[in-house]
């Protein structure tokens, strides 16, 4: 039987001014009822939009479906034949420009709630059967080197090694994980989620290698030549904080988002019995308006902060960041300066910030993006004390694979250059990711992977 309310059942929530200062998962999840009177919504239309919105293209309906007889285990299967981080994607994908953004539900009503399911079928999972025994995937012989353990190099490991390759993913950080690990915060997503993961490819035969960075202590050519891969795939990410450029960055309290996330996601500094260094500011201002934005502000709330502030050059209407994380963002007390912008911070006599300067801003026509060119107002400056400044204006590409591998070329873009199976122009060589796109979503990542996978799976078979 359709359920054909028009309005989502509710995620269950830690209250705003409870989980502003805890590092505690927010969404608590579904429980069985909820999700299957949710299931319940799905039209199970016969042209399917969903799935074309997934860039995995998961069988959303079928696994909805499941959910709705309440036999979760076999929407559990449905799920994973074709995405590798059920559990992850369930949390941190932008369903709302995705999937659900082409939910029939949604032209008169609200999606169904495709990612709060895939969340419970994955907990659900790993809560019922995360202790079953994984048996390793027999060998066809053949080697592949991963470049990067984040989303893009996670899913490609996990289709090749499902195919029986034997996969060794070389990883920059002293734990797998990528983005997911030093990125996204614990509130949003929690390590463990992202550790089993890793743990379960572990299990199947794939091989970590941390504290390795590839082109410094070795090189793509030396995989290749002297280790014996025969093909390798690269998904390094797009990590390099850009900045504005503007007078007073080197004053003590300014950092990048990258750096402030890092540290207290990757290096726990959020927890008392680690003593990672990081400044615990009292009023903070976050530059930027995208997802890191909000993540580096609901940080900052949580580490202590009496006041953030998240300056932007536009409007809210074009926040580029999840409606879901403004809205908990403004929830839990973070204050946003739209129509803002920059033009230098300044310093006391030690060196220290004392306040960012800004400038208001106004809306002209669109410009190549489609949003409309934010303009400066001659005259408007104002300052806003603040004793600590993030940086979160976007990454760029880091080069250093591309410099130190033989003949590989760049795309437009300044990333690695590849064709539609992902190859580059460099027999054996594939990459994917934000290593080639810049940076982009999780979930685009993974099907980057898996789209190399793919490619990789065919240039051995040829062989």
């Amino acid at each position: 039987m359709i359920n054909l309310v028009r309005k989502q059942n509710p995620m269950p929530e830690q209250a705003p001014d409870v989980r502003n200062k805890n590092f505690l998962e927010v969404a608590e999840g579904y429980t069985e009822e909820m999700a299957i009177n949710e299931a319940m919504r799905c039209l199970n239309c016969r042209k399917k939009p969903c799935v074309s919105g997934c860039p995995v293209n998961i069988k959303i309906p079928a696994f909805i479906a499941k959910v709705a007889e309440g036999d979760f285990e076999a929407a559990y299967n449905i799920i994973s034949e074709d995405s590798s981080l059920p559990a992850v994607c369930g949390r941190v994908c932008p369903q709302e420009n995705q999937c659900q953004g082409q939910c029939v539900h949604g032209k008169k009503g609200e999606p169904v709630a495709i990612g709060r399911l895939e969340r419970f079928v994955a907990d659900w999972h790993a809560a019922n059967f995360g202790d079953v025994e994984i048996q390793p995937v027999e060998s066809n012989g053949h080697k592949v080197a991963i470049i990067g353990a984040g989303p893009a190099g996670l899913a490609c490991a996990g289709d090749l090694v499902n195919k029986g390759y034997e996969v060794t993913v070389y990883e920059a950080l002293h734990k797998s994980g990528g983005v997911l690990v030093y990125g996204i915060p614990q509130f949003r997503l929690p390590k463990e989620i992202v550790a089993a993961e890793v743990a379960k490819l572990e299990a199947k035969g794939v091989k970590f290698v941390t504290d390795a960075v590839v082109g410094r202590a070795i090189t793509v050519d030396e995989l290749m030549k002297e280790e014996g891969y025969e093909s390798v795939f690269i998904g390094t990410g797009a990590g390099l904080p850009s900045f504005m450029n503007i007078p007073g960055e080197n004053y003590i309290g300014v950092c990048s988002a990258n750096e402030y996330l890092t540290r207290i996601n990757l290096m726990k500094a959020y927890l008392p019995e680690y003593d990672t260094p990081i400044q615990h500011a009292d009023k903070i201002a976050i530059v930027g308006g995208g997802n890191v934005a909000m993540d580096a502000a609901r940080c900052a709330k949580r580490m202590g902060a009496s006041e953030v502030y998240v300056i932007y050059r536009r409007s809210l209407d074009e926040l580029p960041a999840r409606a879901e994380e403004v809205h908990h963002a403004m929830e839990e007390g973070v204050e946003f300066k739209v129509l803002n912008n920059p033009v230098q911070i300044l310093g006391d006599e030690n060196g220290n910030v004392r306040a960012i300067e800004c400038v208001k801003m106004e809306l002209g026509e669109p410009d190549a993006s489609g949003r409309r060119r934010p303009i400066a107002i001659e005259g408007s400056n104002f300052e806003i004390p603040v004793d600590m400044v993030i940086m979160s204006i976007g990454t760029k590409l880091n080069t250093l694979i591309l410099d130190t591998t033989e003949k590989l070329e760049a795309n437009a873009k300044g990333g690695i250059g590849t064709d539609t199976a992902a190859a580059t122009n460099r027999e054996g060589i594939f990459a994917g990711g934000d290593a080639v796109t810049g940076a982009a979503t999780v979930i685009k990542a993974m099907g980057a992977g898996k789209t190399a996978a793919a490619g990789i799976d065919d240039y051995l078979s040829s062989k």
